[in-house]
C-alpha cells in the first residue's frame, strides 16, 4: 500500500504522478489542484450503475470527496496532514454513463478546521453537490 503526502496529491494533480488506487477504481482523474480550487474528470460507466440504470449516490459522494481533498492539499503545508469530519451531499438529477465534471474549492481554512465544497456537472447541467468540513492535522 503506498502512502500519500499532501505533496504527492499536487504531484499526481498537476504533473500526472500515479493517482491513490481510490481514484483509479473510481476512474477519477484531476486535472488541476492549486489555490485551493481543484478539477477532475470522472469517467462514469456501467459498474457505477444501481438497477434502476443510473449512478448510485455514494459513488457521487465519493467522486466529490476525492476532488475536495486535491483543493484542500493545495492549501496545506507539508508538516500537515487531513481527515474528513463530514461529507454532506445533495443529488440534483440522475448520473449516467459518461464524462462528469467536479469541481472542487476550500471555501474556509482555519487553523485546525477547512470547509469546502464541491460540484458536479454532467453535459453542462448540476448533478450533485457537496460540502464538507476536514479537520487539519499537524504530523
Amino acid at each position: 500500500m503506498n502512502k500519500y503526502e499532501t505533496i504527492d496529491l499536487m504531484e499526481v494533480a498537476n504533473n500526472g504522478a500515479t493517482p491513490p488506487n481510490c481514484d483509479l477504481t473510481l476512474q477519477i482523474k484531476p486535472v488541476y489542484a492549486k489555490g485551493g480550487k481543484s478539477k477532475g474528470i470522472w469517467e462514469v460507466d456501467e459498474k457505477f450503475l444501481n438497477g434502476l440504470g443510473v449512478t448510485m449516490g455514494g459513488y457521487l459522494a465519493s467522486a466529490a470527496d476525492i476532488m475536495m481533498a486535491y483543493a484542500i492539499s493545495s492549501q496545506l503545508q507539508e508538516s500537515q496532514t487531513f481527515a474528513s469530519i463530514d461529507l454532506h451531499t445533495t443529488f440534483h438529477r440522475p448520473v449516467f454513463p459518461g464524462t462528469v465534471e467536479v469541481y472542487a474549492s476550500v471555501e474556509r481554512l482555519g487553523r485546525k478546521v477547512a470547509y469546502l465544497t464541491a460540484e458536479l456537472v454532467q453535459n453542462d447541467k448540476k448533478v450533485g453537490n457537496a460540502v464538507s468540513s476536514v479537520m487539519i492535522i499537524e504530523k
